[in-house]
């Protein structure tokens, strides 16, 4: 996982580097610490999605690209068969798999998540987001609003708003996460 993770931080700084933009003003353009960004920027630690989905939107690149290092190219429509999406090893408690990666263009990112219990990740980004649960109980901590969610479920959020999943009943969950 740290060679993918490494793998993408590079993209991210030959793209930065192309486009003649510093690390600190990419760090205020996304409202994080630049010394967070230069830790995503580097390798060293994992970055989220979210953070990643901002980066695709600011050099208009598709985030499969930043992901695999290939550009998607299908038009028309993108099959995924189960368990085929493109793996995205973001935390050891969180995995998700890309569900569109090959469609370009794409006007959100669905995802395949799947939430191990353990501690709260706290995330905010620009944009909204959609879960819908297919199994497990997750738990949801938005803002000041703690909402538990079970199969079937779904929720709407303003995802510049802090939020963290975390999984409940010492069992993962499994839900579908489509950011806007």
């Amino acid at each position: 996982m740290q060679e993918k993770i490494k793998q993408v931080a590079s993209r991210i700084r030959e793209l930065r580097e192309i486009f003649g933009v510093s690390g600190a003003q990419l760090a205020g353009e996304f409202q994080i610490a630049e010394a967070d960004y230069h830790r995503y920027e580097s390798g060293a630690v994992d970055i989220p999605v979210g953070i990643l989905y901002q980066i695709a939107q600011r050099f208009q690149v598709e985030l499969s690209t930043l992901l695999t290092g290939e550009e998607p190219r299908l038009h028309t429509y993108a099959l995924t068969r189960a368990g085929q999406g493109v793996s995205v090893d973001r935390r050891k408690d969180y995995s998700y798999q890309s569900l569109a990666y090959n469609f370009i263009h794409k006007r959100a990112e669905p995802f395949l998540v799947t939430v191990d219990p353990g501690p709260e990740h706290f995330n905010s980004h620009p944009g909204q987001e959609f879960h819908h649960v297919l199994s497990g109980t997750l738990r949801v901590l938005l803002d000041q609003h703690e909402l538990v969610l079970g199969p079937g479920d779904s929720l709407y959020f303003d995802s510049s708003v802090a939020h963290s999943l975390t999984a409940l009943n010492d069992a993962p969950a499994q839900l579908i996460a489509v950011i806007v």
